[in-house]
């Protein structure tokens, strides 16, 4: 397995540090709003490629973060009348339920920061004696200056980031470019008690608390969107690797792309930000899920209606041809399929850089192709066919479940539509079928045959 890692900046041989395990953290949300359509890529890729990994044989301890303490929430809770805390549940809820219907359940634990204050305080402390870190009037503050290495994930010259800060500096802040890992309690804050007064961590603080409580000084794999990579990602490797003084905090570093709208990048000021929850409105899930796989993670995606609609198109056909295969009974045809080959190729192109769009591209092909061949497939050939599509179906989960319906009221319903169909009474032949297909029933008359799927 190979791909790209955004700290060396090329396609790297991925080698975990124990032999079958692999642990991979990516950042999870702000739990003070409704969760967007960037959101909906990382989380659905990577719920993808973890997904992916198990089905090739490692065992994937996978972590999630949860901020539920931060400026924002603070703000929409006095906004809104409510408790920090409030807020925090009501959209981590949410966050659940999201993530629940976008069929993303590859998640072992989600750690809330809150939860982690004694580790957060421990890791500060740490860093202050080892002379990282300072206290100020307001909080405590990371030398950015002491870490050396400080851009090398962004690609950028610390020379350069010293020169171009603009941080608000106070009277006991030695450099703008210092970033705060606790902040001294304001009045009507939320507040823990610590050793440099009442106050809550800084946002990048938490992220490495979590990570060594569960993962020690080092791990495998560090994920998140690419907006995180400056200065996020860059903090929490400063912060780490300050204490442990190790080559790495992660070993490899994969990075999402940005969604753009109207080409540009999706945002509240530009007024183009998109949520989840409005596109499940009008679109499925595994529609959505589809849409966001059809790119190389490390791209950005031009959203649209139209981009969504073919995703729809596409997916429906995939469907389709699944369906149909699984109401094969015949034993005769000559088209035959060397599944095992069709599997090892695609878990081939998934093993190289995570390709899923490469992936859907061949199997388009592939559904053209048994489309064109359907009259000529045997029960045995729709079986090898059917365990391809449940192979991909077992990370990529585009292909839903089949709901259950009674098959005898189906078929009855269907031989009156035949009987109509023979009387030429074609105006409530058509009516049945519009009725079904509002019901997810789809219906294809093909040599005096009709045959019938759910979607």
């Amino acid at each position: 397995m190979r791909f790209y890692d955004t700290l060396s900046g090329s396609v790297k041989e991925f080698k975990p540090m124990h032999k079958n395990r692999i642990n991979i953290f990516v950042c999870g949300p702000t739990v003070y709003d409704d969760f967007h359509l960037g959101h909906a890529r990382t989380y659905i890729f990577f719920d993808t490629i973890v997904k992916f990994m198990r089905s090739i044989g490692y065992s994937v301890f996978y972590l999630q973060n949860i901020t539920d303490i931060d400026d924002k929430i603070i703000k929409r809770a006095h906004d809104e009348d409510r408790s920090p805390e409030e807020i925090a549940n009501r959209y981590f809820n949410e966050y659940l339920r999201i993530m629940s219907e976008l069929g993303i359940d590859s998640v072992n634990y989600y750690a809330r920061a809150t939860l982690y204050i004694d580790e957060i305080i421990s890791q500060i402390k740490r860093m202050i004696e080892k002379g990282y870190a300072y206290e100020t009037s307001d909080g405590v503050y990371f030398c950015v200056r002491k870490f050396r290495d400080y851009g090398e994930l962004s690609k950028q010259n610390l020379d350069n980031i010293i020169e171009n800060a603009r941080g608000i500096l106070n009277e006991d802040k030695r450099n703008p470019e210092d970033f705060v890992l606790w902040k001294k309690m304001k009045p009507g804050e939320p507040y823990w008690e610590s050793p440099w007064g009442k106050g809550r961590p800084g946002w990048h603080i938490e992220d490495t608390a979590i990570t060594e409580t569960y993962f020690g000084d080092e791990y495998d794999i560090h994920g998140g969107g690419s907006d995180l990579i400056f200065p996020h990602h860059e903090a929490e490797i400063a912060q780490m690797r300050s204490i442990s003084n190790k080559r790495y905090l992660a070993h490899y570093w994969i990075h999402t792309g940005m969604i753009n709208v109207n080409r540009e990048k999706m945002s509240k000021s530009l007024k183009n930000y998109i949520t989840i929850k409005d596109v499940l409105k009008e679109y499925k899930p595994n529609e959505l899920r589809f849409a966001v796989l059809n790119a190389n993670f490390n791209t950005s995606i031009e959203f649209s209606m139209d981009s969504l609609n073919e995703s729809r198109e596409a997916l429906s056909r995939i469907i389709n041809t699944y369906r149909k295969l699984k109401k094969i009974d015949s034993e005769s045809g000559d088209y035959m399929v060397d599944s095992d080959y069709i599997i090892k190729r695609y878990m081939d192109i998934m093993s190289d850089n995570f390709d899923t769009r490469s992936l859907i591209r061949e199997l388009m092909d592939f559904v053209t192709d048994i489309n064109k061949n359907m009259d000529h497939i045997n029960k045995d050939t729709a079986g090898n066919i059917i365990r391809i599509f449940d192979y991909i179906n077992s990370f990529m989960n585009i292909i839903p479940e089949e709901r259950s319906l009674n098959n005898n009221i189906i078929d009855s319903v269907l031989n009156i539509r035949s009987k109509l169909r023979s009387e030429k009474r074609y105006d409530l032949s058509d009516y049945i079928r519009m009725e079904l297909e509002k019901s997810g029933i789809h219906i294809e008359d093909k040599n005096n045959k009709t045959q019938w799927w759910i979607e």
